[in-house]
């Protein structure tokens, strides 16, 4: 990881408490995709949830019954997961070298947070703490580009800032981790504010690019026009891969 990528990967600390009421979730076929692709009910299994951010996976996980650990890298976003899940552990650390027992895990996720790695090193880690049979669970969620006006708004983000916003870098099979995919579609009804709002907790926005203020009020201009009752569709395709340890 460049030292401009990990200025990006730590900016979201900037934006903590608004990166968490305003990111999406995940959908409920999340955990039945997971079960499918594992082979086994997350409910029960020994999981860390790496990149954990404010912890709006971590919060799904435990819920659905896993005994799972945050881990997270970022000061301010580990102090707002925190307060608003301080019974779920968390310890500080990232992808690269996590701080986990070899062999301690049933399943290791990644939601939104592969991209913020460096594979050679990440995929020893992952091998390393999970059992075998254990499996790496990386997803994100991304826009629904086949949606006409979140493929205008794609456009316009990299006209004017250069392609690659919306670009997660995908696990590619390595050490023996071969992945399956499943593609989950899904949408969430949000006020344009709240979705102008989640726009500006992407890295490009936080870490002070020039013209992001601007094309935020652009946005607001434009979509409120688009939907004049203020509320918007925002439609996603979660990208779930999963590969079991050999």
């Amino acid at each position: 990881m460049d030292a401009t990528t990990g200025t990006r990967a730590l900016s979201f600390s900037t934006a903590a408490a608004r990166y968490a009421a305003h990111r999406p979730s995940y959908p409920p076929t999340l955990f039945e995709a997971l079960k499918d692709l594992t082979g086994r009910d997350p409910a029960g299994a020994r999981v860390a949830d790496v990149g954990a951010g404010t912890g709006i996976a971590t919060a799904l996980l435990d819920a659905y019954g896993a005994r799972v650990v945050a881990v997270e890298p970022g000061e301010g976003m580990a102090a707002e997961f925190r307060r608003r899940h301080p019974r779920i552990p968390l310890v500080r650390g990232d992808g690269n070298r996590l701080p986990l027992a070899t062999g301690s895990l049933d399943l290791l996720t990644y939601a939104q947070s592969w991209h913020w790695t460096d594979p050679n090193q990440a995929v020893p880690e992952v091998l390393r703490v999970l059992r075998p049979g254990g499996a790496l669970a990386v997803w994100s969620n991304d826009p629904d580009l086949s949606v006409e006006w979140i493929a205008d708004q794609h456009t316009r983000i990299e006209e004017r800032f250069g392609p690659g916003f919306y670009t997660n870098q995908r696990p590619r099979s390595q050490g023996g981790l071969e992945f399956a995919t499943r593609l989950l579609p899904w949408s969430r009804r949000i006020s344009v504010d709240g979705h102008l709002a989640k726009l500006s907790t992407h890295s490009l926005f936080l870490i002070g690019e020039p013209g992001t203020d601007a094309f935020l009020v652009d946005e607001h201009r434009r979509l409120t026009a688009l939907c004049p009752d203020g509320w918007i569709e925002e439609h996603y395709v979660v990208d779930l891969r999963v590969a079991l340890r050999p």
